[in-house]
């Protein structure tokens, strides 16, 4: 069955409230996304499975939170990360204390002329 709720996409199964996306499946709100499947809440996310809130990512799995990383899985709250797994509170593959990522990814994207999200 093919069908997205309320949205302009193309190929989208099974998906409610979605923008833009590209062959996705069992997504929900997501903008601008491309063969994503069981995703919510992301945005430019290009193959990424299970993953919620994420933006710009490629290929990453059960994540959440995750902003320009690729092929992390199981992650919550990483900004440049590649290649990781079951991690938290990561910064191009770094590990911060909570308080210090947030400070650290507000400051990466003032200086990269990045939207807050």
């Amino acid at each position: 069955m093919q069908w997205c709720v309320c949205c302009p996409c193309t190929g989208a199964v099974d998906s409610t409230l979605c923008v833009e996306c590209k062959q996705i499946a069992r997504c929900h709100y997501c903008r601008a996304c491309d063969h994503c499947t069981d995703c919510s809440h992301s945005a430019a996310c290009r193959g990424c499975l299970s993953c919620a809130h994420c933006q710009a990512c490629d290929r990453c799995s059960q994540s959440a939170y995750l902003e320009r990383c690729v092929s992390c899985s199981r992650c919550t709250y990483c900004f440049g990360c590649v290649g990781l797994a079951g991690k938290d509170f990561h910064v191009l593959n770094e590990p911060y204390a909570r308080d210090e990522y947030f400070e650290l990814v507000q400051r990466l994207r003032r200086e990269l002329g990045m939207k807050e999200t």
